[in-house]
């Protein structure tokens, strides 16, 4: 599927479901792609109105709007950014944030005491070692569980288990029903099948290179 095929697909879904904040981090991924970055900063910033702490959303958000020159707006946003990431302790998102804010001759905000540095564990440590039985997942960069096993056969689900966490694959079956229910996808029909494994990859990150990496093809 083209770029402009999947920004449809993805507009579509946002206004269908304008609660949908994995549609709009989508959406702005899109964007991105096709270098329309007003308009992708534009989905990321709704995630952060619907999804307050997703410091994800933030970085992207203040990328695409210093890609775009909004540079003030930017660095307002990553400012807030790097400061919620830290007080969850989201270290590769906080770093991305600091690193953008430097670039951009603004001050990079202290971090939340015995937070940012990874000293006191916010649930699960992010910044330390992986717990045995746990995996750094690839698509969210936090530690989470690992899978029990493949969550179905062939060289894309043996890498989605040993690449993504529990947490991460039951946040797509949540995100793949609202594919199926918004794009009325029938998975018996060969067509509706590949927009739904589309959208799967796109979720986790299982690009063109990691199909390569695995030699796996697009269905």
């Amino acid at each position: 599927m083209d770029i402009t095929a999947r920004i449809a697909q993805f507009e579509n879904m946002t206004q269908a479901d304008p609660t949908n904040e994995m549609a709009f981090f989508s959406l702005g991924k899109a964007y991105g792609e096709a270098q329309r970055f007003a308009d992708a900063a534009k989905a990321y910033t709704r995630c952060i109105e619907l999804v307050p702490d997703m410091s994800k959303a933030y970085q992207l958000a203040g990328e695409m709007l210093a890609k775009s020159g909004q540079n003030d707006r930017a660095i307002a946003v990553l400012t807030q950014g790097h400061t919620i990431a830290s007080g969850k302790g989201d270290l590769m998102p906080k770093n991305a944030m600091a690193k953008v804010l430097k670039e951009l001759g603004a001050p990079v905000p202290e971090d939340a005491p015995g937070k940012g540095g990874g000293s006191v564990q916010v649930g699960i440590d992010q910044s330390g070692p992986v717990p045995d039985g746990m995996i750094r997942c690839r698509q969210s960069k936090r530690i989470g569980y690992r899978m029990t096993r493949p969550p179905f056969r062939g060289p894309i689900g043996e890498w989605i288990a040993a690449n993504i966490s529990q947490e991460t694959w039951t946040t797509w079956i949540g995100q793949g029903t609202k594919v199926i229910n918004e794009l009325r996808l029938d998975l018996s029909r060969d067509k509706d099948q590949e927009t739904y494994d589309q959208n799967m990859r796109e979720f986790l990150g299982i690009d063109d290179d990691v199909l390569a990496e695995i030699g796996a093809k697009r269905s």
